[in-house]
């Protein structure tokens, strides 16, 4: 996932921003972290570059 992406993506429960929790990047994308909702406080992983943004 590249950082650009926090520009358009948003929470899919409450449509709040997301903050970027990063863990591990290489070549300037994000290969695993943690997308944080602000206002709802729900927790999205990122693994293998790719973010799950499914509601549970």
């Amino acid at each position: 996932m590249r950082r650009e992406l926090l520009d358009i993506v948003c929470c899919p429960i409450c449509k709040g921003d997301l903050e970027l929790k990063s863990k591990r990047e290489e070549n300037g994308e994000i290969i695993e972290g943690e997308l944080l909702c602000k206002n709802c406080g729900k927790v999205y992983k990122i693994e293998d570059g790719i973010p799950n943004l499914l509601p549970e």
